[in-house]
């Protein structure tokens, strides 16, 4: 294959673009992160090499020094990072310096606000890596070569930061990848031994590979100190501890340590909301290292994008994204399990067949449980924050995992009518510990939106009785209360299905109200079940409502009206049912339905209450149109 022949310009990717403009110009508070980027990816080369060295040694070449180095040279004004790790082939370069194969990318840039500040935010969820060195540099070379591959597959790659890049193929010896960053005019103080190693330190001290740079010549003056000696072999230290920092004792690893080891598995830009560190010993032997992100990153919802802990086997990477560790329900945890019961050969389909990953998953799942358990006790508002960005995510652990559902209970938050604010900041036990004496059920109600939960008809009888209701407005919300069917004892009801029980929480006199009022407007009953025949399944008297004429209930059976709504909308066949139809006989358009002689006039006035009671739950009317002229009509007739 032709050097010459390979060589050519292409333009970036639309996004890649983007990021880059977005990152010269909003990361300008925190430029040195650039440097822990760049390790951070030296090293994730090394340690792939490594994995992939365990099936066929030759990969080594002949240097199993594995290392990433750091070297700058003041004059030229030029920093450089270089690994010996599993390098790039020309379609990798192409692939990972030329676009942004990262999902959720399309939302990510329809966030951006134009704001800096906030903008900087939104890189910390996306990740920012190999681009942060345009933060610096006005030109950025890399030269690699994967490892296995001939001498003349090197490759070199070249960019300014603006739309094109270049690449060809070049002759190199040496496996794994540099990289050359010619600094900004007034980045050059960049290009200094004190200041890089002690960005090293600051950030880069917990990776497990040895970062190193050229000694320092302590016997020359202090402004020739970082220069190196001429005609001598230079030597090189190891700046960092270069320990795996999930084997150090807990007392030994500070909170910073643990936070930037966290950015260095993520690629995340914040700091972690919660972490937990933990060895066990006895059965299993592993150790694991989880944390809890700040921020929900672009693709959370979608549910077949790549997720799971770092797995090492004897401190030995394995693979990124090992997802059989933890439940679907827990894909936002970031983290790194370390084995010393698995194969070092293990794959993605062996970790399916072991019986120590099930174990090991339990326990896993039952910490991150426990981790959150503690923050919500420990600092409500910190668990609030938590619950906004990862709260959905969350409910759907009760389908997924029935022996750790009472655990992810407790964990849930919902809006009440206690508070009456569309906040999710009320556990089922501040709901339980209100509770009157005599309820034996937990209320809900599921909407569409707050508003519609908070001002549904459904709970007049309710607010009369100051019996709380949950009101749930989540799109999985009711898929949610499908599966959770009690809590500490006390089963859930769905205030607008079925018929209403109030039990104990009724008195002897209000039940035999109930049953009177049904008898003496059996024939009221009788001529609006006939006026919206085929419509509605049954037509009864009322007892949830205290001010509204009329309201749709579902029956027992049946599918809530929202979950219909859902499947309809994502175009999914929905079970044909009919709501039940309750009225108020006591309100004063149902006294002036009674008495209408009309029926043609009866039965647009019921037709008319059908359809507002579709739109008290969020619905629409079946007919809109319809709808508009029967109440036009009616109205009309009122101005006579």
């Amino acid at each position: 294959m032709s050097v010459e022949a390979k060589k050519e310009t292409r333009g970036f990717q639309t996004e890649a673009k983007q990021l880059l403009h977005l990152m010269i110009h909003s990361l300008y508070s925190n430029k040195e992160i650039f440097l822990r980027e760049l390790v951070s990816n030296a090293s994730d080369a090394v340690d792939k090499l490594r994995f992939e060295a365990l099936s066929n040694d030759s990969l080594f070449e002949n240097d199993s020094d594995l290392k990433v180095t750091v070297e700058f040279d003041k004059e030229a004004g030029t920093v450089t990072v270089s690994d010996n790790g599993i390098g790039m082939s020309r379609d990798e370069v192409i692939e990972n310096l030329g676009t942004i194969a990262k999902s959720g990318t399309s939302q990510f840039f329809q966030n951006l606000t134009g704001d800096q500040k906030k903008d900087a935010h939104l890189i910390g969820q996306f990740g920012v890596g190999f681009y942060s060195a345009f933060i610096v540099a006005k030109e950025v070379e890399v030269f690699t070569r994967r490892a296995g591959s001939a001498a003349s597959e090197g490759v070199h790659w070249t960019c300014t930061g603006e739309a094109e890049f270049t690449v060809e193929n070049i002759e190199r010896e040496q496996r794994g990848t540099t990289i050359v960053l010619h600094l900004k005019d007034d980045e050059k103080d960049f290009a200094d031994n004190w200041r890089l190693r002690s960005i090293i330190k600051k950030y880069s001290d917990h990776i497990s590979i040895p970062v190193t740079m050229q000694k320092v010549n302590y016997d020359v003056a202090d402004d020739e100190s970082d220069k190196p000696a001429k005609d001598a072999a230079p030597e090189y230290e190891t700046i960092n501890s270069a320990t795996a920092l999930w084997t150090r004792s807990r007392s030994d690893v500070s909170d910073d340590e643990y936070k930037e080891f966290y950015k260095h598995v993520s690629h995340d830009h914040a700091d972690p909301v919660v972490w937990s560190h933990n060895k066990v010993e006895g059965k299993l032997d592993y150790t694991s290292l989880l944390y809890v992100p700040a921020k929900a990153p672009f693709d959370m919802y979608n549910r077949d994008a790549a997720r799971g802990l770092k797995l090492y086997v004897q401190r030995t990477f394995i693979m990124d994204d090992a997802e059989q560790f933890l439940p679907l329900y827990l894909r936002f945890i970031k983290g790194v399990v370390d084995s010393n019961d698995l194969s070092l050969n293990v794959s993605r389909e062996i970790l399916q067949q072991d019986p120590n990953i099930d174990a090991m998953r339990s326990a896993l799942t039952k910490r991150v449980l426990d981790m959150l358990a503690k923050m919500a006790k420990s600092d409500a508002e910190k668990y609030a924050t938590f619950w906004k960005e990862f709260g959905q995510v969350l409910k759907e652990g009760p389908a997924e995992d029935f022996t750790n559902r009472e655990k992810i209970a407790k964990l849930l938050r919902f809006s009440t009518t206690h508070t009456d604010k569309p906040d999710q900041d009320q556990s089922l036990e501040d709901y339980v510990s209100r509770m009157k004496p005599e309820q034996k059920k937990i209320y809900y109600v599921a909407a569409d939106n707050f508003n519609t939960a908070k001002s549904s008809p459904h709970l007049e009888i309710f607010r009369k009785k100051g019996i709380e209701v949950l009101l749930l407005s989540d799109r999985i919300d009711e898929w949610l209360m499908g599966h959770l069917v009690d809590f500490d004892e006390k089963s859930f009801q769905d205030v607008g299905k079925g018929a209403l029980d109030l039990g104990e929480l009724d008195s002897e006199e209000e039940k035999k109200a109930q049953e009177e009022s049904a008898k003496a407007h059996a024939d009221l009953i009788e001529r609006v079940k006939k006026a919206l025949d085929g419509k509605v399944s049954e037509v009864r008297v009322t007892h949830r409502l205290t001010d509204s004429p009329a309201c749709l209930v579902v029956s027992e059976q049946d599918m809530g009206a929202q979950m219909r709504r859902l499947l309809e909308q994502a175009g999914q066949a929905v079970p044909e049912s009919k709501p039940i139809f309750e009225m108020n006989p006591e309100h004063p358009l149902l006294r002036k339905l009674d008495q209408e002689p009309d029926e043609d006039r009866f039965v647009d006035l019921a037709q008319v209450l059908f359809d507002q009671a579709h739109l008290a739950e969020g619905g629409q009317p079946h007919d809109p149109a319809l709808y508009v002229q029967r109440l036009n009509k009616l109205l009309l007739e009122l101005s006579h």
